[in-house]
C-alpha cells in the first residue's frame, strides 16, 4: 500500500499538477484574458500592503529561486564548483530559513489585513483563502522541515530530493523511489507544492506569468517619438 500511495503521489501526481499548471495557464490566457490580474486590493486599503506585500514578495522569491537553483543542478556542479553536500544543506537551512522567515511575517500582515478588514474581506474569493491557506501550509512545513535537515547535516536528505526532482524533470519513471524513506514532512511539503501547481491556473496567482514576462522588456527596442 505505502508504494502504491509513493508512486501515486511522486510518481504520477507531479505529472498531472504540471499538466494542470501549463495547459490550464494557457487556457485560461487565450479565453479569460480579463480575469488574468493579480486583483490588488490596495484601493480598498492601502494599510499594511506596502510592507506585507513587499516582505511577502522579496521572501517568496528567495525561496523559488533558491529551489529552483538548489533542485535542479546535479551536485556535481556543486561538487565542481567545490561546495560539499553537508556545506550546501546548510546554506539552504540559512537562506532557506532567513526568506522563510521574511514571507511568513508578509503573508501574516496580508492575511490579517484581509480578516480585519470587512471591505476586502468581502471582495475575497474563495479561491483567494484557498491559495492564502496553501501558501501558509506549505512555508509552515518548509520551515518546521529545517530541524529536521539539522539532524542530517550530512546531505543526505537533501540529495534524494534533489534527485528526485531531477528524475521527475527528466520523465525518469524511478524518481519515487528517493523519497520512499525521507521524513513525513518532506512528503508532505512535496505534496502540498504540487497542489499549489495544480491550483495555480484557477486563481489569481497566474499574475507571476506576467512578472516573469515583464522581463522581455529589458531586451525590447527602444520607442522613437518624434514631433511633428
Amino acid at each position: 500500500m505505502n508504494g502504491f500511495l509513493d508512486t501515486l503521489l511522486f510518481g504520477i501526481y507531479p505529472y498531472v499538477a504540471m499538466s494542470v499548471f501549463l495547459l490550464g495557464s494557457l487556457i485560461r490566457y487565450d479565453r479569460e484574458q480579463y480575469s488574468w490580474k493579480s486583483d490588488s486590493s490596495q484601493l480598498l486599503r492601502p494599510g499594511q500592503l506596502r510592507l506585507g506585500s513587499n516582505l511577502f514578495h522579496i521572501g517568496i522569491l528567495g525561496i523559488f529561486a533558491g529551489h529552483f537553483v538548489g533542485l535542479l543542478t546535479p551536485i556535481e556542479v556543486y561538487h565542481a564548483l567545490g561546495l560539499t553536500a553537508p556545506a550546501k544543506q546548510m546554506l539552504a537551512i540559512v537562506a532557506g530559513g532567513v526568506a522563510g522567515l521574511i514571507m511568513l511575517v508578509g503573508l501574516v500582515l496580508l492575511i490579517n489585513r484581509r480578516l480585519t478588514e470587512p471591505r476586502i474581506r468581502a471582495h475575497t474569493r474563495t479561491a483567494d483563502w484557498v491559495v492564502l491557506g496553501l501558501l501558509l501550509v506549505q512555508l509552515l512545513l518548509g520551515l518546521g522541515s529545517l530541524p529536521v535537515s539539522l539532524q542530517h547535516r550530512d546531505g543526505g536528505e537533501m540529495v534524494k530530493l534533489m534527485t528526485w526532482v531531477q528524475h521527475v524533470a527528466t520523465f525518469q519513471g524511478d524518481a519515487p523511489v528517493f523519497v520512499t524513506d525521507v521524513a513525513p514532512v518532506f512528503k508532505l511539503h512535496l505534496v502540498v507544492g504540487m497542489t499549489i501547481f495544480l491550483v495555480f491556473p484557477f486563481t489569481r496567482l497566474v499574475h507571476v506569468w506576467s512578472g516573469f514576462g515583464a522581463l522581455a522588456y529589458l531586451t525590447r527596442a527602444y520607442q522613437l517619438v518624434r514631433s511633428r
